[in-house]
């Protein structure tokens, strides 16, 4: 007896293979997928994005003029004044990025987003630094003063400057713990928190902005222009962060109806909802789940579907490596739910070849176990699932069965990463034919990392690898 027929008959409500509802005479309602991705909207928004900042510059230098830049201070307060139009710019480029704008997002997927989230986050907080000095420099000579005396009247006489300082410090300390080696040591929970102050830390600096900046003041246009575009960032966050989030879970309605083991250490949640068809979900994506029980309900977490919904229900599969994962199997009967999503784009949109090979490590088998479900017949898909011992092979047998259906090749490997290296001739092996096919991956940082340098190594070319790191 294979364990989803022996879960059917235990009164599982989610049955993976889908048997019992074929034998009930219930035909499987399908969902919607996903909406492709399309790259021209990417290459627009870079457009765009190098437009505004071109926009910036040329208002900063458009509203100076030569005899002020004569002026005792002139030329320190100038660049004080770009560097901070810039820098300003540039962290609202950095919210937007992580906005989770759904066509920016099906493009780049959360992994890209973050990439360019990290890659940007320098520039904005160095830029922001500058002009704290060299329009504290700028003053102090245009008024033959000292440079501390000159920063002690900014926070004591000028109009929201006290604030603008707060914000400051909050962005220099969200940048000290957004550094790997010291945000690895956070939780997850206290790192989440840390970081929405950058929110707060943007709102603080906006007045002193348009009251004292020498592009605005006596500017009324360009002020208008300027809080059009922050009322425009903030709605953006609020609509996609908040205001999507809550309208789905309103229609959906999800409600835990149970939790059952996997293996050590691992429980699958199932979930009921309402029009579950209209969630618009492709295989291989993931959300963001707040149980509202207590001492969850304040937090989201990001976890895969680990099989496609089959409405009315849908599933996640869930390891215990934190508090978090560890409440959640203990969540009970009837506990609501709210979600964010669904994102992610490793999914069938981003195949571009007809074969695959998937590889999951750990429990990343979540994401790929719903991508094979999801993979058209003709894929051939070659799976390798890596663990470390045979205990954590978790949905074992939904993925030989998802395999053997679609006359693809399951290879199990099992053992430390010191006796089962996964480098490009081991991975030729593995799959003669990797060149033809597209490569997926998901699991943990360094299984990920490995096997995309493997794969590239061996001559794949960037566009067929596809991988989703399961870290925060």
């Amino acid at each position: 007896m294979s364990v989803s027929s022996a879960r059917v008959r235990a009164g599982t409500v989610f049955d993976p293979s889908g048997d019992a509802r074929q034998r009930k005479g219930r035909r499987r309602v399908p969902v919607r997928p996903s909406p492709a991705p399309r790259p021209w909207l990417g290459r627009l928004a870079v457009a765009a994005t190098f437009t505004g900042l071109a926009a910036v510059v040329i208002l900063g230098i458009a509203t100076e003029t030569r005899t002020e830049l004569r002026l005792p201070g002139g030329v320190a307060t100038f660049i004080g004044s770009m560097t901070g139009l810039t820098g300003m710019y540039l962290a609202l480029v950095m919210v937007l990025i992580v906005a989770r704008i759904p066509p920016l997002e099906r493009i780049l997927g959360q992994d890209g987003m973050l990439r360019w989230h990290r890659r940007l986050s320098a520039w904005p907080l160095s830029l922001i630094a500058a002009h704290a000095v060299f329009v504290t420099i700028g003053y102090a000579q245009a008024a033959r003063t000292g440079v501390l005396h000159q920063l002690n009247a900014f926070l004591a006489h000028y109009a929201d400057m006290l604030a603008a300082t707060v914000g400051f410090l909050l962005m220099v300390a969200i940048g000290i713990v957004s550094i790997r080696a010291l945000r690895q040591r956070l939780r997850r929970e206290t790192w989440w928190v840390l970081h929405l102050y950058m929110y707060l830390a943007l709102a603080l600096s906006f007045a002193h902005v348009i009251a004292l900046g020498p592009a605005f003041v006596g500017h009324p246009l360009t002020q208008v222009l300027w809080s059009v575009v922050w009322a425009l960032t903030a709605g953006t966050v609020l609509v996609y962060r908040v205001g999507l989030p809550v309208m789905r879970s309103l229609r959906h309605r999800l409600r835990v109806v149970e939790v059952h083991r996997e293996g050590p250490g691992v429980v699958s949640v199932v979930m009921s909802g309402r029009q579950l068809e209209r969630l618009a979900v492709s295989g291989g994506q993931f959300m963001a789940w707040r149980f509202l029980a207590r001492g969850l309900w304040w937090q989201a977490h990001p976890y895969s579907l680990s099989a496609m919904p089959q409405p009315p229900y849908l599933r996640i599969t869930v390891k215990q490596v934190g508090d978090h994962s560890a409440a959640v199997a203990r969540l009970k009967r009837g506990t609501r739910v709210a979600i964010e999503g669904p994102y992610g784009n490793v999914t069938g949109h981003a195949r571009t070849n007809d074969k695959v090979v998937l590889v999951a490590g750990g429990i990343g088998v979540t994401a790929l176990r719903s991508l094979l479900e999801d993979l058209p017949k003709g894929t051939d898909p070659v799976v390798i699932v890596r663990a470390s011992s045979e205990s954590q092979l978790v949905l074992r047998d939904e993925v030989a069965e998802l395999v053997r259906h679609r006359k693809g090749t399951l290879i199990e490997l099992v053992g430390s990463r010191r006796e089962i290296a996964l480098h490009s001739q081991g991975l030729l092996q593995l799959v003669p034919d990797l060149l033809a096919r597209d490569l997926y991956t998901c699991g943990p940082p360094g299984l990920v990392e490995d096997v995309v340098e493997a794969a590239r190594s061996a001559g794949m070319p960037h566009h067929a690898v596809h991988y989703e790191v399961f870290s925060w």
